[in-house]
């Protein structure tokens, strides 16, 4: 009998592994269209990760890899030891924690309101206007911000010299303590209306009846927002989030390095990707900022594997 059962057990499995493959065989022509991607993926995403060794060697330009003299964990250990390591990791943790913390509800709270707007041109209109910052450049954006910015005939400071909030033009971008809340305001502009796209797509599929039923039975907007739009979408928040939290040292780059490039704001602007850019790239050491960047990634696969653990608990994991 203990026999049997375990064969039972076995067999379902054994014929979901061939139906499988004999799915994969009848979409030959659908694997197909994979494979160019998949080539892809391999020749720029896995064949330079070959590079990862200069992190253990004294890489020099015109050298191989296998003629460079391994060193170990020398430049870990230097970074660990660097002067600027806790000021730069303050400021990539900070600055993280800020756009994640305000950035990451932006999109879902923009969606939310969108969904309530009955009147479509006004939707379209505001949909248009939010999304269109996204596909500037931040040289674009960060001339924008430093115009609206500036001492000189800057918008931002004339309004509030005629509320008289201010005596006199402030130079943002130059005092340090301005500095995180540009940046993050900056990117939550950018990005907030293209991040609302996929939980709109995410609200249009919730079952209308459940907005009637719950009508009927006197729930408010806010209450039907709460107890049927947030719970229906929010295995895609989960999805976002993990990857969000993934991300938590990708402070950022480009808006740092336009909106930051006045030395005197460095003491809160400097974060991994700019620290790499000028200690390791700038002064031609490859094996230093390589090293910098294996850091980075993995404590980032970390946090990414710790998230999708957390959210397995509730079945929104990515694996």
């Amino acid at each position: 009998m203990a026999q049997l059962s375990v064969e039972n057990r076995l067999e379902p499995a054994a014929d979901k592994k061939r139906s499988g493959f004999w799915r994969f065989i009848k979409q030959w022509d659908l694997q197909l269209m994979v494979i160019p991607a998949l080539i892809l993926i391999f020749i720029f995403s896995y064949i330079p990760m070959y590079g990862i060794l200069m992190a253990f060697q004294d890489y020099k330009i015109g050298r191989s890899f296998s003629s460079s003299p391994w060193v170990g964990f020398k430049h870990f250990a230097y970074f660990f030891n660097a002067p600027e390591f806790k000021n730069v990791m303050r400021n990539t943790i900070v600055i993280s924690f800020l756009k994640f913390l305000i950035g990451f509800p932006a999109p879902i709270v923009l969606a939310l309101m969108l969904n309530e707007v009955r009147k479509m041109a006004f939707k379209r209109v505001v949909q248009t206007i939010t999304y269109l910052p996204h596909f500037m450049s931040w040289v674009i954006l960060g001339g924008l911000v430093s115009a609206l910015l500036a001492v000189d005939n800057g918008s931002i400071n004339m309004l509030l010299e005629k509320l008289n909030f201010i005596d006199k033009p402030i130079n943002f971008l130059s005092l340090p303590q301005y500095f995180w809340g540009i940046l993050v305001t900056t990117n939550v502009w950018k990005e907030i209306g293209f991040g609302s796209i996929v939980y709109l797509a995410a609200i249009a599929g919730v079952d209308p009846n459940t907005y009637e039923a719950a009508s009927i039975d006197g729930a408010s907007r806010f209450k039907q927002i709460y107890l049927i739009t947030l719970p229906s979408i929010m295995p895609v928040i989960s999805i976002f989030m993990i990857l969000a939290i993934g991300n938590l040292l990708s402070a950022g780059f480009e808006d740092i390095l336009i909106l930051a490039a006045n030395p005197a704001i460095r003491d809160v602007s400097d974060v991994l990707d700019t620290y790499v850019v000028r200690v390791g790239i700038d002064n031609y050491r490859y094996s230093y900022a390589t090293a910098v960047g294996v850091f980075k990634a993995v404590v980032s696969v970390g946090l990414l594997s710790l998230a999708n653990f957390i959210a397995r608990r509730s079945g929104n994991s990515l694996w």
